[in-house]
């Protein structure tokens, strides 16, 4: 009998460590500054950074994440591995785009979309965010915020919502590897 080697396959948690990693205060976060900000265990950041490393999307030190691999992974592959069918109307927080930056280029159909959150500013239709912490998490940084609701955008956006989505997640990328050099 053969024995199948061990698969690393993706999870959401592994990408929302990832933008993480690309924002201002999650550059240099070590496992434990990276536990304790997205609400994940430490173990969890540690096999998280681990399928990123099999992956390509981070070095081999899992310290500097790969720019080019994650804009390839986010803008062809992330709404086939992770989808985000549409739900019923809550209250909650805003993402795709009903949030910034992407709600700032793009003129408001009416339809709003948002993370389930009973302390939420809106109601609009609900999304499963990428991981369930990231709404907390979200709260406490900004930059993580946009670049959740970016990521949203490109995996429940028309094409127009996910071409202003890309541009605004280029401009992350283009500020990440500024601050790499």
């Amino acid at each position: 009998m053969k024995t199948q080697e061990k698969q690393h396959i993706m999870r959401p948690q592994d990408v929302v460590i990832l933008l993480k990693k690309l924002t201002p205060d999650g550059r240099n976060m070590n496992g434990k500054e990276l536990s304790e900000s997205l609400g994940i265990s430490a173990a969890e950041i540690s096999m998280a950074m681990e399928r990123n490393r099999v992956a390509r999307l981070v070095d081999a030190d899992k310290k500097h994440v790969n720019v080019l691999a994650l804009k390839e992974f986010l803008v062809y592959g992330i709404k086939y591995c992770f989808p985000a069918p549409l739900g019923r109307v809550v209250r909650g927080m805003p993402t795709a785009s009903s949030a910034s930056p992407v709600s700032q280029a793009i003129a408001s159909n009416g339809n709003i979309v948002v993370w389930k959150d009973s302390s939420g500013s809106v109601r609009g239709q609900s999304i499963t965010p990428l991981f369930l912490s990231a709404v907390e998490a979200s709260k406490k940084d900004p930059d993580l915020y946009a670049l959740l609701a970016i990521v949203d955008a490109l995996r429940i956006g028309n094409a127009r919502e996910r071409q202003v989505a890309i541009d605004c997640l280029y401009q992350y990328f283009d500020n990440y590897v500024r601050a790499e050099q």
